[in-house]
């Protein structure tokens, strides 16, 4: 992330799913029987509300 713009570095972090620049992000690799550090993939960072729904999604949680 090193081309970050000034506006991303002064404000914190950009979320990949959303793109709200916020104060910290989250990157959750867990499932069972998944093991995402085994595969070669570009890490996605997001906010706290993107990742509550798309932890809700995995747990088939959220409304469509």
């Amino acid at each position: 992330m090193a081309e970050q713009s000034a506006e991303v570095q002064a404000a914190g972090q950009r979320c990949d799913f959303c793109g709200a620049v916020v104060p910290t992000v989250r990157r959750v690799a867990l499932d069972q029987d998944y093991d995402r550090l085994q595969q070669p993939h570009r890490e996605l960072y997001a906010c706290e509300p993107c990742s509550e729904r798309k932890e809700r999604s995995r747990l088939g949680l959220e409304r469509r």
